[in-house]
């Protein structure tokens, strides 16, 4: 129990240390190009739709799995080197600040962005999903 609160505790710090986007933010970063990976599940993207624009690439299974290395093949197709900037999306924002965090501390990628609140704040603000 311990360990899963260290987790849950050092998953929040990890996530202050982003840029933090608002709805209204990613969509100026849109509309300037950069790109928006979706890291949600399948069923989740098809309950809730995606942000326009978002390239649909899952990090953590349904059961909570994730294999690194087949993941960091596809997004380094996306991304194509550790300066270009990029924006995570989840459903409430803690995926994103474990997944950014990993990304920025451990890989050295220098701008990491991510929705805060996850698409829960999109959907809240009324912006167009794409289902």
């Amino acid at each position: 129990m311990k360990s899963l609160l260290l987790f849950c505790a050092l998953s929040l710090y990890a996530s202050a240390q982003f840029i933090n986007l608002s709805p209204t933010q990613l969509q100026e970063k849109i509309k300037e190009g950069v790109v928006v990976i979706d890291i949600r599940t399948p069923p989740e993207w098809k309950e809730l739709g995606v942000v326009p624009t978002s390239k649909k690439l899952m990090f953590f299974n349904e059961r909570g799995g994730y294999n690194v290395p087949a993941w960091l093949k596809e997004f380094n197709n996306l991304v194509k080197d550790k300066n270009q900037p990029f924006i995570l999306v989840c459903r409430s924002g803690n995926r994103t600040g474990t997944v950014g965090n990993f990304l920025d501390k451990k890989l050295g990628y220098k701008n990491v962005y991510h929705l805060q609140h996850g698409i829960k704040s999109w959907i809240k603000e009324k912006k167009e999903v794409i289902k």
